[in-house]
């Protein structure tokens, strides 16, 4: 038996349209060693008020802030680690520097603002935005080139208006994109119906922890983790 395929934590450009739909681009860069770590971030803004003489203050609820992610990448141009793709092998530590700015930093001119990106690792999916990017050099060729990398990423997530609607409702089942099984259905089919791509089939299989994901269940209950 052969060894399960290692699933890398891949990163996309993607856009949105008007209806609030997103469709990943072209552009994408995989990571050559997985994060140790990954953070996930989410806080609530109160608004203090006060009035004179007051012995404390009230804390008013303002705003549900958005969710935001961290983590660091490792790139390597010595050989030691293995090339995530065909394309990036004998790449140096510029030019996967280069690819990955590419996906996550570029400037969309048409759009006037910054990528939007698609992170997926596994059943983790989150869209956001790069928020910060440091990038530390660890080791050197000896005419100064870089032969390894240590990148932290930092993004905000992103809501459409059609999704901050529905993050307002909190009773609203297509939030939590709980779904019943019907006669016939296939988690490629479900995962189009929602996400609106069916590569996803994998990792909700492993969010469900489904024994066999090819013989779903009539009446039995999926969750889908949320896009954004």
């Amino acid at each position: 038996m052969s060894p399960p395929q290692k699933t890398r934590l891949t990163m996309m450009r993607c856009s949105l349209n008007a209806k609030g739909k997103v469709t990943t681009e072209a552009d994408r860069f995989s990571a050559m060693i997985n994060p140790a770590e990954l953070t996930l971030e989410r806080a609530i803004s109160y608004s203090e008020l006060h009035t004179e003489g007051q012995l404390g203050s009230d804390m008013k609820f303002s705003a549900i802030e958005p969710e935001k992610v961290r983590f660091t990448l490792v790139l390597d141009s010595t050989g030691v680690v293995p090339a995530a793709d065909k394309a990036s092998e004998g790449k140096t530590v510029k030019a996967h520097l280069q690819d990955l700015l590419k996906v996550v930093y570029k400037y969309d001119g048409n759009r006037h603002e910054p990528s939007r990106v698609r992170l997926l690792w596994g059943s983790f999916i989150f869209h956001g935005r790069m928020e910060s990017m440091s990038t530390q050099y660890t080791l050197f060729k000896p005419n100064g080139d870089p032969l390894r990398a240590k990148v932290s990423l930092g993004f905000v997530r992103f809501l459409s208006k059609n999704e901050e609607v529905l993050v307002s409702n909190r009773s609203s089942p297509d939030l939590s994109h709980s779904v019943e099984v019907k006669q016939g259905d296939t988690l490629p089919l479900l995962c189009e119906r929602i996400y609106g791509d069916t590569r996803y089939y994998l990792a909700v299989a492993r969010y469900n922890r489904l024994a066999d994901f090819r013989r779903l269940q009539p009446g039995a209950r999926l969750h889908f983790p949320p896009l954004s």
